[in-house]
């Protein structure tokens, strides 16, 4: 007669049980306490946070666990977020600072792998002081090894979504997940990036730093670029990453979902919010929140480079991706940093299907000897080169100016999008009256001694320029699809959104278009 096996006082069920509750556990109370002293969540309230319910699937939980690193510092878990299929991969802090070890690398690339062959989105919860030193040779030199998480990042990349939060360190190669993903979102206070740490810095050049000012979230958040999304703690963290799935299909071979219609918010018109007189400043982002649905509008990379603004948003349900000049912040003008923001952004739209809307008052790119040495041609011809290259639905309004380069980079007619929309205070046009007027006149203004008959004469072609460029002048060259009443303009996006997401959206054929940089 079979005899069950047992071990010294339990059967192996038990001892499954034991060690599973012990594995989710983590590390040492101790540990675990240190995280919640913080103001962080364990790696386990994240996942309670994010997905719908508990019965989710977990990889590799009983990994390492005999060598008292349960789990190799990681989780990997299968669940659903709002109905759907996510693949999280979520470092433990709690297991020796949540580093790399030679199974780490193993459990990343399988999920990934597994994520990308059933058609769903990853979501990194990184939190970890980075890859162990004492396991690198197993884990570094070889072909399988801790680079192949790049490698699969990459050639996933405009597959399935990849978003990215820090609650906490990501330093030297882990930094590159959050670099590579479509989203990162970083956790005031907690969250750091870097190459090398402060103490490093100071070994090798000489410079003291801290280390917030090192990699810091706020840093990366408003100057590298890095942080596209800053948070207060743990919890809006997670639930950014919710409101940013709610945007995406979960691959590239599907549909945007689209949601209920919500009216826009209550407030001013857009005909109240644009003003006629060029010279007068306002808010796109008032005029975004008059178009959207309430409540849906999604910065993205709020901080950096806010002369332009980029996020999703929702009209009548519809998902759709904005880029909009910003008035009130260097006047809207493209800048090295505001290109490179805009391309990016477009590029994950156009992955994903999702149409976008232009928003357009630019007097041009910015000119001068320092944007110059920025490289501003190279950068701004990668928004030239991004929006050229698009393929999802594209609608270009015309709010007001309409300049020169900037026209280009924001989808005007000839960069082909599906329709260029005016509103009467449009002004499209190589320049503005004030440089055209200087550049056609300048000998004669100069030639005029009297200071008032110069003024004179500066208004009165001033004024011929203006009526030239004129929006029914444009309209009735065919330069427009339509002059559209600013306060009729969310109806119209509707229906053309409607028409436009019917059509095909197939890729210029070839093996690798040569990017910008």
């Amino acid at each position: 007669m079979a005899q069950s096996i047992e071990t010294d006082e339990t059967t192996v069920h038990d001892r499954l049980k034991t060690s599973v509750a012990e594995a989710k556990l983590g590390g040492s109370e101790k540990n675990r306490q240190k995280i919640k002293d913080t103001g962080k969540l364990l790696v386990r309230e994240r996942l309670a946070e994010l997905f719908d319910d508990e019965n989710y699937i977990e990889d590799g939980l009983l990994a390492r666990f005999e060598d008292g690193l349960p789990g190799d510092a990681v989780v990997i878990a299968f669940g659903k977020v709002d109905g759907r299929e996510v693949c999280v991969i979520a470092n433990d802090y709690s297991v020796k600072a949540g580093t790399w070890g030679n199974r780490t690398f193993e459990k990343i690339t399988m999920a990934q792998k597994k994520a990308e062959a059933a058609g769903i989105p990853i979501v990194y919860l990184f939190d970890s002081a980075g890859a162990r030193i004492d396991e690198q040779f197993e884990s570094f030199a070889g072909r399988n090894a801790w680079g192949n998480i790049f490698y699969n990042q990459v050639q996933i990349s405009g597959r399935v979504p990849q978003v990215c939060a820090l609650f906490g360190p990501s330093p030297a190669g882990s930094a590159y997940v959050p670099a590579l993903c479509d989203l990162t979102i970083m956790v005031r206070g907690n969250a750091t990036a870097y190459l090398g740490s402060p103490r490093l810095a100071e070994m090798v050049t000489g410079e003291k730093v801290t280390l917030e000012e090192m990699g810091g979230a706020e840093m990366h958040s408003t100057v590298s670029g890095l942080g596209d999304v800053l948070v207060d703690d743990d919890s809006e963290a997670v639930a950014a990453i919710r409101v940013w799935l709610s945007f995406l299909p979960p691959n590239w071979t599907t549909t945007p979902p689209i949601a209920e219609a919500v009216p826009p918010r209550e407030g001013r018109s857009i005909e109240e919010i644009v003003p006629l007189r060029e010279a007068e400043v306002f808010d796109m982002e008032e005029l975004v929140e008059s178009l959207v649905d309430e409540g849906t509008w999604f910065p993205y990379k709020e901080l950096f480079a806010p002369e332009m603004i980029t996020g999703f948003a929702r009209i009548n349900g519809r998902p759709v991706g904005l880029v909009g000049n910003q008035p009130t912040h260097m006047g809207g003008s493209i800048f090295p940093n505001s290109s490179d923001k805009a391309a990016r952004f477009i590029w994950i739209c156009n992955a994903y299907g999702i149409p976008i809307i232009f928003l357009v008052d630019i007097a041009g790119y910015m000119i001068g000897s320092e944007v110059e040495r920025q490289g501003i041609i190279r950068h701004g011809a990668k928004m030239i080169f991004a929006v050229s290259e698009c393929r999802v639905p594209r609608i270009t309004v015309l709010v007001r100016k309409a300049y020169g380069g900037g026209y280009l980079a924001m989808s005007g007619s000839p960069m082909n999008p599906d329709a260029v929309i005016a509103l009467p205070t449009a002004r499209p046009a190589l320049m503005g009256p004030d440089a055209a007027v200087n550049g056609i006149y300048y000998n004669q203004i100069h030639a005029i001694e009297d200071p008032q008959a110069r003024k004179a004469f500066i208004a009165e072609k001033h004024a011929e320029y203006a009526e030239k460029i004129d929006v029914f002048k444009i309209a009735n060259a065919n330069a427009v699809e339509a002059v559209v009443p600013a306060n009729d303009l969310r109806d119209d996006l509707t229906r053309r959104l409607a028409l436009y997401s019917k059509r095909d959206t197939v890729p210029v054929e070839r093996r690798q278009a040569v990017t910008p940089v």
